[in-house]
């Protein structure tokens, strides 16, 4: 059986290598190595896999996984720059790849191992990324 908690969260960034000149910045990175950052609403799919429990009907109860994702997710890189503000990505390009990954490894760690994590990223309308671990 599967699960799915959504969340959205909006956060500033920018895309750039501190070691790399501005012409090839611009060039991997375009628009989205602006100096001033710019900003994404995302949206985050929590999705659990994992056994009925019979006593509770629950896979996992909802108002628990809420609060890790408001705990590992929401609070700490809501309205956020992530470049400055969230040392996650102090050494990491925030891209939504590395986005997604630090939030799977953030929920991974506070979740029961009996139960398979996968999420979903919506950086824009177009821009779907996944992660399941593997």
């Amino acid at each position: 059986m599967k699960v799915c908690r959504r969340v959205n969260f909006n956060a500033a960034h920018r895309l750039f290598r501190k070691d790399w000149s501005d012409d090839k910045n611009n060039a991997v990175f375009g628009k989205c190595n602006n100096p001033n950052y710019h900003g994404h609403n995302y949206v985050l799919e929590v999705w659990i896999d994992g056994e009925i429990d019979p006593e509770t009907g629950y896979v996992i109860d909802l108002k628990i996984l809420k609060e890790i994702i408001l705990t590992d997710i929401v609070e700490r890189f809501d309205h956020r720059n992530l470049n400055l503000d969230c040392p996650e990505f102090e050494n990491l390009i925030p891209t939504a790849e590395n986005i997604i990954l630090v939030c799977w490894n953030l929920l991974r760690a506070n979740l029961d191992e009996k139960f398979q994590l996968r999420l979903k990223l919506w950086e824009t309308e177009n821009n779907i990324f996944e992660y399941d671990g593997k």
